[in-house]
């Protein structure tokens, strides 16, 4: 298994739909701020948002496992190979991922014991 790297391109802000449905005071994501720069295999990085962490998990998975060497959704989606941009499921603030295939092998050992 693959580590992943995992940057944050970007966080968002709906002032519109936050004005309407967002809590009084509501400001952009204060967890994650674009350039941070995560690494993960099969667990959520320390310091990463558990609610960020179940929307991309499952890119995570996929690139960590070799899904790297082609394009997501029979190239309909995403051009280059081993990369996905994804977001957190926070509809009034957003933040945007870069999720990218490596070559760094993870510390976790997952060889089956016979």
């Amino acid at each position: 298994m693959k580590k992943v790297k995992i940057t944050v391109l970007k966080t968002t802000f709906d002032k519109e739909l936050a004005e309407e449905y967002g809590a009084v005071g509501l400001t952009a994501c204060p967890m994650m701020r674009a350039g941070q720069i995560f690494y993960a295999d099969y667990a959520k990085p320390e310091g990463f948002c558990d609610e960020a962490w179940k929307a991309i998990y499952q890119y995570v998975f996929a690139l960590a496992h070799g899904a790297g060497n082609d394009v997501f959704y029979y190239g309909d989606w995403i051009r280059k190979p081993g990369v996905a941009i994804c977001s957190c499921n926070d509809g009034l603030r957003p933040v945007i991922f870069k999720l990218e295939a490596t070559e760094n092998i993870s510390e976790i050992d997952y060889t089956p014991v016979r």
